[in-house]
């Protein structure tokens, strides 16, 4: 028995980097089920429009396009939610730049801070983030 979570994980994961039985059994499964087998294909799709080029979004518009075309529901939401802020989207599809790193040293002060509890002021928060 293959639970929703176990699916997720599969077609979440690079088919190269799926081991031989894995990579039958996502097989088997998107076989059994045509919604599955056109979830599969375009989550595959909209992996491959995560690495910044220029012609990204022409391609993401056509993607989204075939999503719409679907009969996946959530798809569609997830459509919407992509076309809220799409100059956004576009700019992080097809600019090399990224603000990876200031966002790994927010999250990781938000967690010192969630550590701390309010149980010090500023100046403690100070030291043990300039400490890491």
């Amino acid at each position: 028995m293959t639970t929703p979570r176990r699916l997720a994980r599969l077609l979440l994961t690079h088919p190269e980097h799926l081991r031989t039985k894995d990579a039958d059994l996502l097989g088997l499964l998107t076989a059994a089920c045509p919604e599955t087998t056109a979830l599969t294909r375009l989550t595959g799709e909209f992996a491959t429009l995560l690495t910044p080029a220029q012609a990204k979004d022409s391609k993401l518009t056509h993607w989204i396009t075939t999503a719409r075309a679907c009969d996946l529901p959530h798809l569609h939401s997830f459509c919407n939610g992509l076309e809220l802020d799409r100059a956004a989207l576009t700019a992080g599809l097809t600019l090399p730049w990224s603000n990876g790193r200031t966002e790994g040293l927010n999250t990781r002060t938000k967690k010192i801070m969630r550590q701390m509890h309010g149980r010090a002021g500023f100046d403690l928060l100070r030291h043990r983030i300039l400490l890491r």
